[in-house]
């Protein structure tokens, strides 16, 4: 054979076999997706633990609020009943 022919032939093979290596493009669209949908996954539940942080920490401070709010009308109701049991009138 002549020298060409065998380099030639030579230069098919090694663009043949670094063709075989090359990464199936139908896998690294799965393995795009799956790494999507993974990332996806994280980040819906870090969403959903900040949320469910933040309702929790709102509790708290509502509740907070709140017990002032109740603790304000009671006594102002308590305040008016005293005053109605002695006759005085409304302040």
């Amino acid at each position: 054979m002549d020298a060409s022919v065998d380099l030639e032939l030579d230069r098919l093979i090694s663009k043949r076999a670094s063709q075989d290596r090359r990464p199936d493009p139908d896998e690294q669209e799965e393995t795009w997706k799956a790494s999507v949908r993974a990332h996806t996954a994280r980040r819906r539940e870090e969403m959903r633990v900040a949320w469910c942080e933040y309702h929790q920490d709102q509790v708290a401070r509502h509740g907070g609020v709140l017990e002032a709010l109740i603790a304000r009308h009671e006594e102002k109701s308590r305040r008016l009943l005293a005053d109605a049991d002695r006759g005085e009138g409304i302040r």
